[in-house]
């Protein structure tokens, strides 16, 4: 073979193992804050009074973990599905004693964050991780319906079940 033609093989071979490697070096939550962007001291995106607007919040399930072998007292593991409507608002709350993780099913939805100091869009398929550092609220600046799946630890005793 001529040498030229190796080379270029080896060059085109190599250059698709950089991107393959470059793509799976991608960060593992799609939509998350930029890392130059990151306020762990909460000073990010401010409070935001903005009541809730055109959300429909459904508990699909929940199980008493006192009652299983984790036997986590007072907590509920909760599944919700939440659909925000275009326009909609899911009000400023905090996961101080509740952490969630959050998935994308449909459309896109706007984060704002007291620990990132821009707004968060979030996509299909996206997954939003909720510590007890987060406080934040959402905004559906979409043309469809945002439809999210959220899974949390929540506080057996609140009277709330809706909670955000």
């Amino acid at each position: 073979m001529f040498p030229v033609i190796r080379s270029f093989r080896n060059t085109c071979a190599f250059a698709g193992l950089l991107v393959a490697s470059l793509a799976l070096t991608a960060p593992a939550h799609a939509g998350s804050c930029p890392a130059d962007q990151l306020r762990p001291d909460g000073s990010g995106e401010k409070m935001n009074t903005t009541p809730a607007k055109d959300v429909m919040d459904s508990v699909l399930a929940s199980i008493d973990l006192a009652n299983e072998p984790a036997a986590i007292k007072d907590r509920l593991l909760r599944l919700r599905r939440l659909e925000i409507q275009p326009g909609g608002v899911v009000p400023w709350h905090s996961h101080g004693n509740r952490p969630a993780i959050i998935y994308m099913i449909q459309g896109e939805i706007v984060e704002y964050s007291s620990t990132c100091a821009v707004p968060v869009v979030h996509h299909t398929g996206d997954v939003a991780v909720e510590t007890h550092a987060t406080a934040h609220w959402w905004k559906n600046l979409g043309q469809e319906t945002a439809v999210l799946l959220s899974a949390d630890l929540f506080p057996a005793a609140a009277s709330d079940h809706h909670m955000m």
